[in-house]
């Protein structure tokens, strides 16, 4: 679904990403970790068009992302970013947030698709009338899920999708997620600090640090341990307890 080579990305003189590749299957999750600063959430941003300067090849369901037109890119993948009250616009009632994407697309029957969403994230056709400051945090992440759902896409790019949530609500919204990839078939990448999130939600892994991939790991390595590399070693030390705590 996803295949990555030799991803460079630039700012400036200031190199982001470095020779990145790597593929996802059709309905995999794979995960980015890393230190903050590795490049992680630059490589989301290229798969979806976002960064101005880059090289290699980005191919999503077989399209090339610098050639394919926008309207066309955008049915297939959509992102879902960190923080759900910054990326909803506070003057918009939920519900024309997730009609406007329909209409501007020109998706029919958003108003009745507009409900369909929220009732599959768990909330009810009440809710399309609140405003985003009148939401839980767990409630704007919800939205900001559906959202990226009102498309339709095969693929999903996760960015941190539950690090500025309660811990309580994180669980809520991973399983979430997962129930969503199964019913729907969808393909997901994730980019986390949070290892235990990574262990919990997906297939594989790619280790990045200094805006290079160091190492691709399946999950069953993650929690057996079984990584080539010292630095994967030393973040996975750090994240000891958070991984002992998730299923194998």
């Amino acid at each position: 679904m996803i295949q990555i080579d030799n991803l460079t990305v630039r700012f400036g003189q200031a190199t982001a990403v470095k020779n990145a590749s790597f593929q996802v299957a059709a309905g995999e999750s794979f995960g980015l970790v890393g230190e903050s600063g590795s490049g992680k959430s630059t490589v989301l941003r290229a798969v979806m068009g976002l960064v101005p300067d880059s090289s290699g090849s980005i191919l999503v369901d077989g399209l090339d992302t610098r050639r394919t037109p926008r309207r066309n890119l955008i049915a297939r993948v959509q992102m879902v970013f960190q923080d759900p009250y910054a990326s909803l616009h506070p003057r918009y009632p939920v519900g024309e947030a997730l009609a406007e994407v329909m209409r501007i697309n020109r998706i029919p029957n958003s108003e009745r698709r507009t409900v369909e969403l929220l009732e599959l994230i768990g909330l009810t056709a009440a809710h399309r009338f609140r405003f985003p400051h009148e939401l839980s945090g767990g409630q704007r992440q919800r939205v900001a899920i559906a959202r990226a759902l009102a498309l339709n896409p095969k693929v999903l790019l996760l960015d941190e999708p539950t690090s500025a949530l309660d811990v309580s609500i994180q669980a809520e919204v991973l399983n979430l997620l997962n129930r969503l990839r199964a019913e729907l078939g969808l393909t997901f990448v994730i980019v986390s600090h949070n290892l235990a999130v990574i262990s919990y939600m997906c297939d594989r892994l790619a280790v990045m640090r200094m805006s290079e991939v160091v190492e691709t790991m399946t999950r069953q390595d993650l929690v057996a341990r079984r990584m080539t590399q010292a630095y994967s070693r030393e973040l996975v030390a750090a994240s000891e307890d958070g991984i002992a705590g998730m299923p194998a």
